[in-house]
């Protein structure tokens, strides 16, 4: 099972406050919004897909420890991204000016901002069609690297701006090249 969507009348606009109500009432649905205000309605992570995210958020997390450089996320926060849509990806991190400019309820709900570096983890009940086209708005609305993770063929799809997508099969590790500097992904958890 990929996802459902939940398309709704033009009569009904639901605005980002409306959104985080509903996706905090309903904790057990990961739901995200796409630009043209139709929901995506995901169940929850298994086992396996949650350690590795875990993993890997933690990767990030241990590069980014004195925290001066930026702010790191996991999966369970959604960013609202300049064409409108909200999503939430498996692990993301933003520079810390581009944060620093939020206001505290910014930062307390939905960020409106898109981050620099994300991280999709493709999990058994995600289509990876999908899944790249995701990974392609968020490269049109500003992220600067991304790298889509499909365990199954042990690829490693890496996006940037401007750039065909290069595939990586079976890689140790991957670099977070000028973005994240320093940064190395080691992919052998996967």
């Amino acid at each position: 099972m990929d996802f459902i969507t939940l398309y709704l009348p033009s009569s009904i606009q639901i605005t980002d406050n409306q959104f985080f109500k509903l996706c905090q009432i309903n904790e057990l649905i990961k739901i995200e919004r796409n630009a043209d205000g139709s929901l995506i309605l995901k169940t929850l992570s298994g086992g396996i897909s949650s350690n590795i995210n875990a993993g890997l958020t933690a990767q990030l997390a241990n590069w980014n420890d004195d925290k001066s450089q930026g702010v790191v996320f996991g999966s369970d926060v959604g960013f609202i991204l300049p064409n409108g849509a909200i999503r939430s990806p498996s692990a993301a991190w933003i520079k810390l000016e581009k944060w620093n400019n939020l206001t505290e309820e910014e930062k307390e709900k939905f960020p409106p901002i898109c981050p620099d570096f994300v991280i999709e983890l493709l999990s058994p009940s995600d289509s990876l069609k999908t899944t790249q086209k995701k990974m392609k708005e968020y490269i049109d609305n500003g992220v600067r690297l991304g790298l889509l993770i499909n365990r199954k063929f042990r690829q490693v799809e890496i996006y940037r701006p401007g750039k065909d997508v290069e595939v990586l099969d079976s890689p140790a590790t991957v670099s977070g090249e000028d973005i994240l500097k320093g940064f190395v992904l080691n992919l052998g958890m996967i």
